[in-house]
């Protein structure tokens, strides 16, 4: 029996969603990514991919490309509330499901045709989606995760793609080496030293010649490209850790600055652990120096989801952890460890009333994003680009709190 494998991709994720929170930004270039010098593109909408502008370019090189593009920097809990709910629908929908990143998921839909037909399944679902959520999404259905993902590729945007088992290789064969999956940049430019830019080519060389050129990954690159994939389908579980990290336009050893990030990324991360209903057991804390030397420290602690809790851990780790006295580029936080829970009232420290303001706060948050209230020590220059992205107050400023747990 032919496997029939599933490639869904959510087009352009980060600027679909800020699209379906802001309706203004359709049909409009919009470019998700860091908005400083430092920062890169993330996500690039298909009127700014005209210009040249991609993924993964330098921010500087994208204003200059496309200077009339609408610049965000993004929410990342947003992203993630979106994504949980595509993936509750496939959960819901298909027998064994794969989340590969974010926006991009497997499916293994074999010995469904028997039943319903595998391609008309595909296509309720992925209409499902598109109104369940707003958010465009492709598809790919072949007999493996290679040809569905590159199909999925080329269905885009928007569209869906099947490959019928047999025609793999016809499929492939006038396509860019570029698009079999772990073909990079650098292997690319090697495949063009050798005169190879097509699969098809490759299609006709002798798997030995590929093991000599690329070693041990050059059976795999031939594999794909015939179209032979073996790769099962890896099982959708929980993510067991989240984090957030901050790059400074500039060098900096402003302690101020420095302790104010890592607060206002704390107080976002546990906010985020309460609103999937999660409990963290472990507190990682990192640094990168301006000669790129990167340090971390973690520390086990009860589960909690706390900000009182964790915020002073998280400060006490970069404590221990700011020995050089060096500028720094980058701190991050880290909490991992998560389990499923509420947070648990401790009765030799907190009373109903801690419990219930996280539950107001929380609260606030949700729907008017989560930077709409904060703590008054994670206000200032070093918390400006962490959370949420712009004001949800429509020029308003965020409630501030000040309360003794600081």
């Amino acid at each position: 029996m032919n496997r029939n494998i599933l490639h869904l991709d959510l087009d352009t994720f980060f600027v679909s969603c800020e699209r379906r929170l802001n309706s203004s930004l359709i049909g409009k270039p919009v470019i998700v990514g860091g908005t400083g010098d430092r920062g890169v593109v993330s996500a690039a909408s298909y009127e700014c991919r005209a210009f040249g502008v991609h993924s993964g370019m330098a921010m500087r090189m994208a204003r200059q490309l496309c200077p009339q593009a609408t610049y965000i920097r993004g929410n990342a809990s947003v992203y993630t509330k979106f994504s949980k709910m595509v993936t509750e629908i496939l959960q819901e929908q298909v027998p064994v499901l794969e989340k590969s990143s974010v926006d991009e998921f497997y499916a293994d839909l074999t010995g469904m045709d028997r039943f319903f037909g595998c391609y008309r399944f595909a296509k309720e679902l992925r209409t499902k989606i598109i109104k369940e959520t707003g958010l465009p999404i492709s598809f790919g259905l072949s007999v493996n995760k290679t040809v569905s993902k590159v199909a999925t590729n080329e269905a885009k945007p928007d569209s869906q793609l099947k490959v019928d088992a047999g025609f793999e290789k016809i499929f492939l064969e006038p396509l860019s080496i570029k698009k079999i999956p772990m073909v990079g940049e650098k292997t690319f430019r090697r495949f063009c030293h050798l005169g190879v830019k097509k699969i098809g080519l490759v299609q006709q060389m002798p798997v030995e010649m590929m093991v000599s050129a690329f070693g041990k990954n050059g059976r795999t690159i031939w594999e794909r490209a015939n179209g032979i994939d073996r790769t099962p389908i890896i099982q959708y579980h929980e993510r067991k850790s989240i984090s957030s990290e901050r790059t400074y336009g500039r060098d900096t050893t402003d302690l101020v600055k420095l302790k104010t990030t890592l607060r206002a990324m704390a107080e976002n991360l546990a906010f985020q652990l309460r609103a999937g209903n999660k409990l963290t057991s472990c507190i990682t804390v990192k640094v990168r120096y301006s000669d790129f030397q990167t340090y971390s420290k973690q520390l086990k602690i009860p589960y909690t989801a706390a900000d009182h809790n964790l915020i002073p851990q998280v400060l006490e780790l970069f404590e221990k952890l700011y020995q050089r006295r060096l500028l720094i580029r980058l701190v991050g936080v880290r909490y991992s460890g998560l389990t499923e829970g509420h947070y648990q009232i401790d009765l030799f420290e907190n009373t109903n009333r801690t419990v219930n303001l996280y539950k107001a706060m929380d609260a606030i948050r949700l729907r008017y994003g989560d930077r709409s209230i904060m703590r008054a020590a994670t206000l200032g220059e070093g918390s400006r680009t962490i959370g949420g992205q712009g004001n949800p107050f429509n020029g308003q400023p965020p409630i501030v709190l000040a309360h003794r747990h600081q």
